[in-house]
């Protein structure tokens, strides 16, 4: 649980208290009242808060020391500046960022995010049925909240079932934006490329320096059969074993649907596994409804030019009866999410002071205020 403490060294900060969660010291604003723990990763711990202005249930997320690993302080960057611009019923909110007491020198960031219950790889590995109607469901809004995305130019590019957050009613938002690009401007290859190997698609695998829209839809259509089948359909070790998975499961694929990789290396590795007459996601997924089957195979196809987009997934037959194209309006205008990949940590933390200060506009004129004080 949260325990209140006194200030450390006995300075308490205006407008600011002091709690203890699972060993992490929170230095919180006053008006966030926290709850408990609900979870830990690589970045810090997440807890639940009330808003006592709104009496609003929120979920605090701790960034410890976010500017001592460069690349994980510009994925902190990156989705600062993107979640400001996204509105979308399937996409988490962030509600505030706290405005940090110190602009040149803070080091822990605090971001507000609405709160949710569960995610959806805590729903698959637990004993609770999933219906039919749950799969359709839970994939409709996930197909509808990528689509939104798109729109605005934006690969998630780490779509996974831990990344898909639900609350009580079944309501799904897509998190995690640190790994998002813009879809255009395709010679910056994936270098700090971390996502999870299982929904990894084959032409990232491969290397390809092309990609687009279509490695969404792969990762989608790994969580659908991780749905149905309750487990990982690609559990791969390395990444070559992780192929060979891919191969054994899809069949052997002719030379035309090699064309997409532009790697000789890749596509001769891909050519000397041995022959795979594949295995029928029918019989992998016995139970599973024909129309979910039929979608899909049309999502975890190996080349990627001929995988179905997520317009096309939405119109399916398995998906038509929930959607409606007229409630599903695009985003206004494509966010640029170009940031330079090899700029210093206080250009970082001078871009992630004007990303907060967007909920903090009465801050603006005070800005240097703590220059004197370093």
């Amino acid at each position: 649980m949260a325990t209140p403490i006194e200030p450390p060294n006995g300075s308490a900060n205006p407008g600011k208290h002091y709690y203890t969660m699972w060993q992490t010291l929170f230095e919180i604003d006053a008006k966030y009242v926290p709850i408990k723990p609900i979870g830990r990763g690589a970045y810090g711990v997440v807890c639940s808060s009330i808003n006592k202005e709104t009496n609003e249930k929120v979920a605090i997320k701790k960034i410890h020391n976010a500017f001592e690993n460069r690349v994980d302080a510009l994925r902190t960057l990156r989705e600062l500046k993107l979640l400001r611009h996204l509105r979308h019923e399937n996409v988490i909110a962030l509600k505030d960022v706290m405005l940090p007491l110190l602009r040149k020198s803070f080091k822990d960031v605090y971001l507000v995010y609405e709160l949710m219950d569960t995610d959806l790889h805590q729903i698959i590995k637990s004993s609770q049925a999933l219906t039919n109607d749950h799969c359709q469901y839970f994939l409709f809004q996930l197909l509808r909240g990528l689509k939104y995305l798109h729109s605005a130019n934006i690969l998630h590019r780490d779509l996974k079932p831990g990344n898909l957050l639900i609350n009580a009613n079944c309501d799904l938002k897509i998190c995690d934006f640190g790994l998002a690009r813009t879809s255009v401007g395709q010679d910056q290859f994936m270098t700090e490329y971390v996502v999870t190997r299982w929904y990894r698609a084959p032409e990232l695998l491969l290397c390809c320096d092309k990609y687009g829209t279509s490695i969404d839809v792969w990762s989608v259509g790994c969580i659908f059969a991780e749905l149905l089948g309750r487990k990982p359909i690609f559990p791969g070790t390395e990444c070559l074993n992780q192929l060979k998975l891919i191969i054994n499961i899809l069949g052997s694929q002719k030379e035309a649907d090699l064309e997409f990789i532009d790697n000789p290396k890749a596509k001769r590795f891909i050519k000397s596994l041995p022959y795979s007459i594949g295995t029928p996601f029918s019989r992998l997924y016995p139970n599973a409804h024909p129309l979910a089957i039929d979608l899909l195979q049309k999502m975890l196809v190996f080349d990627p030019t001929k995988r179905i987009s997520v317009t096309e997934a939405l119109q399916h037959p398995f998906m038509s009866s929930l959607y409606d194209p007229r409630n599903n309006p695009p985003a206004q205008f494509p966010i640029d999410l170009d940031i330079d990949e090899d700029l210093d940590e206080d250009t970082i933390r001078d871009k992630m002071w004007d990303e907060i200060l967007h909920y903090h506009p009465e801050a603006d004129s005070v800005t240097d205020a703590d220059v004197s004080q370093q």
